[in-house]
């Protein structure tokens, strides 16, 4: 039989810690383990963590969730890991359905998860990805570079150990899952999904992504980057659509040095417009893409500055 352990990296977690936990004690089956990676937090975290019977490694400097991941996995006794945020929550059916999974001989290296994504605060459902599975198996490589997959996967220890596990360089610190992911299809790992909806993702305003967006982008630029090395010559139309779509989003944040490197990436994959978008920006893009998003920017702004943050 496989084991499975919970591995949350937690920085002053203490105000959520207790919801998350609660959930995997409610588990019909118990985790194989469960772990915390305190990582530097000025909170007790790590005494509420032992409150509810977790294993807390202590880190003595800041380095972010990639390297706390990092660290449980090398530490865990299980077979197979779940990495889960500490602001998350896992439903009574998460262990029953993934040791499906886990006990089966040919058990994929990964295992994607159906969740669903809810709002912090008021807790009204914001939708399901619910993944295509056809795709997902008929072109995995594809299907990662064209969808957002995030935290929730179970996946092979041994595995995601010798590929290094997440990339902890700081470039790509604030797109972590979409780097993992990435480097798992360079390193052909297996990938299946469980569609049965197993976690909550609660939408956070405080979140990483939220208070940081524009790191995010430029994270998501270099993630980008490393896919057009690897992938480049195959699945250009796809990993140019996703250069198309930092440049909006960097437009919105107001950071034009890298709205232009994103398009000059999307331009050397032969790509000279956004796919999807509207006949009279995808004309002015052809002619002169940085104008092109700068007037529709100030656009935004002058007609619709609800929109847009600041």
């Amino acid at each position: 039989m496989s084991s499975i352990s919970l591995c949350i990296p937690a920085f002053n977690a203490a105000k959520y810690l207790p919801r998350l936990l609660q959930s995997a004690l409610n588990q019909k089956i118990p985790f194989d383990e469960i772990i915390v990676y305190d990582d530097a937090s000025t909170d007790n975290t790590a005494e509420i963590a032992k409150q509810y019977g977790a294993t807390v490694i202590y880190g003595k400097i800041n380095k972010g969730c990639a390297h706390g991941k990092n660290t449980m996995a090398l530490a865990s006794k299980s077979s197979w890991v779940h990495f889960h945020d500490a602001d998350d929550e896992l439903l009574p059916n998460f262990t029953t359905v993934t040791k499906k999974w886990i006990d089966t001989p040919l058990c994929p290296d990964i295992v994607l998860l159906n969740f669903e994504y809810k709002d912090g605060v008021t807790h009204e459902i914001l939708g399901y990805p619910n993944y295509n599975r056809a795709k997902l198996i008929e072109n995995t490589e594809k299907f990662v570079i064209e969808n957002k997959l995030v935290n929730f996967a179970i996946l092979c220890k041994d595995k995601f150990n010798a590929i290094g596990g997440f990339n902890t360089d700081p470039d790509v610190l604030y797109n972590e899952d979409r780097a993992f992911y990435s480097k798992a299809i360079v390193n052909r790992l297996s990938f299946d999904y469980e569609s049965e909806v197993t976690c909550i993702n609660y939408r956070q305003n405080e979140s990483m992504s939220n208070s940081n967006l524009l790191k995010c982008c430029w994270a998501h630029y270099h993630v980008s980057e490393y896919l057009k090395n690897y992938f480049g010559q195959i699945y250009y139309r796809e990993i140019a659509a996703c250069y198309w779509e930092n440049a909006t989003q960097s437009a919105a944040c107001k950071d034009w040095t890298l709205v232009r490197k994103n398009i000059e990436s999307a331009r050397r994959l032969k790509s000279f417009a956004p796919p999807k978008e509207k006949t009279l920006f995808t004309t002015v893009c052809k002619l002169n893409p940085f104008a092109a998003f700068w007037l529709r920017e100030k656009m935004i702004r002058l007609f619709k500055p609800y929109l847009r943050r600041g």
